[in-house]
């Protein structure tokens, strides 16, 4: 009996670390950082656009000759598809967020497939090219996510560092933790949207990039 229960605990582990951990591969391959030894991070922001930050973060990037990846959501893709337009138009790539923005990790089979689905339908209809990866949100999956991105053409992607800029604690500490926390092949999360609020205050965060990049 107790070996089974260690068996068995170690699988409920297993599982929890596989939802709950955006990098766990225990549902299959996720990239968490890139594959490089060089002065060279991803840069990637989460959950727009957004109709005041997303604009101001894409004039500091072309200011300074700086391409990002932009997963996008697909309800807010179909409030402003020109931004989406222009994301792409700008050389950035764009990844699909869902369209809902809800948490995957209990969602049934179904519900998955509806929502990367529908995410990667609006994207597509903005006229922006089909995206080839997936970020699910807040980075929770379950056994069936990796697969069914991936019959969509679509990988997986995590990320390595996150500096809590939804939190709003200031231009200056996300600065600063965004420089503190960076190493070669970093792929850094951002906020150019809100979730849950189609018109989320995340001007922060569009403050702080000129100052990190």
């Amino acid at each position: 009996m107790i070996g089974l229960a260690a068996v068995g605990a170690v699988v409920v582990g297993s599982a929890a670390h596989g939802a709950f951990h955006r990098n766990s591969p225990v549902f299959g391959s996720v990239l968490a950082k890139l594959p490089t030894t060089g002065n060279v991070v991803s840069l990637t922001f989460d959950d727009g656009p957004n109709p005041d930050a997303t604009p101001k973060i894409l004039d500091a990037l072309k200011e300074k000759n700086v391409k990002a990846t932009f997963f996008i959501l697909g309800r807010h893709a179909e409030r402003w598809p020109d931004l989406v337009l222009r994301i792409a138009h700008e050389g950035h790539q764009i990844g699909n967020h869902g369209y809902f923005h809800r948490k995957l990790h209990f969602k049934r089979p179904f519900y998955v497939r509806q929502d990367i689905k529908l995410g990667k339908r609006a994207i597509e209809r903005t006229g922006a090219p089909a995206p080839a990866w997936f970020r699910a949100p807040h980075g929770f999956r379950n056994p069936w996510v990796t697969s069914i991105a991936g019959s969509m053409g679509e990988r997986v992607a995590g990320w390595s560092l996150g500096v809590w800029d939804t939190d709003r604690p200031g231009v200056a500490e996300i600065v600063k933790r965004t420089i503190a926390g960076t190493k070669p092949g970093s792929i850094i999360l951002l906020h150019d949207g809100d979730g849950y609020d189609p018109e989320g205050d995340r001007m922060q965060t569009a403050e702080a990039v000129p100052l990190i990049i």
